[in-house]
């Protein structure tokens, strides 16, 4: 637990200590949030986020490298413009990047293919499958016939009424 002192005023000691005392004018505070927030901070799902976005944003540069660098040109070879970042049109003497506009939407294009394909296809299989398994399972209690309790598959005895179970 954090604690916190400051000398509130000029007491009679001049000292400042971890307690309260009224004749020196000193306060102490318990800085118990600091803990919760210490604690939610080192949770795993919190550091989980942190790498993503530190990730993505790795990632970001480089598809955006993809774009400009290859993708572009390629395109650009088809349309007779090796560059079509530089596409403007002007209206009022404002200046309206089309270009720049379609290489973003290709990058969009880009990250969620990866992600679909990548991350959320497999994991909806993985899921699907521990779904049908844990379906498939069989079930691990029953119900007595004579106290109707739920009892554990495996038993031979009941363990509440003490009857001979049959399968």
């Amino acid at each position: 637990m954090l604690k916190l002192v400051y000398k509130h005023g000029s007491g009679p000691c001049g000292a400042i200590h971890g307690g309260s005392s009224p004749l020196c004018g000193t306060k102490s505070y318990n800085w118990s949030m600091l803990k919760g927030f210490k604690d939610f901070l080192l949770r795993g799902n919190v550091v989980d986020l942190a790498v993503a976005v530190i990730v993505g944003a790795a990632f970001n540069s480089v598809v955006t490298a993809l774009v400009k660098d290859i993708i572009t040109p390629f395109i650009g070879v088809f349309g007779g413009e090796p560059d079509f970042s530089g596409w403007h049109f002007t209206i009022n003497k404002s200046r309206f990047m089309v270009g720049d506009f379609i290489n973003q939407i290709v990058s969009f294009v880009i990250v969620s293919s990866v992600i679909y394909f990548a991350i959320v296809l497999p994991m909806n299989k993985l899921k699907a499958k521990l779904e049908k398994n844990k379906n498939s399972a069989e079930p691990v209690e029953k119900t007595c016939p004579e106290c109707l309790s739920s009892i554990p598959t495996k038993a031979k005895r009941c363990k509440y009424c003490t009857a001979v179970l049959t399968k």
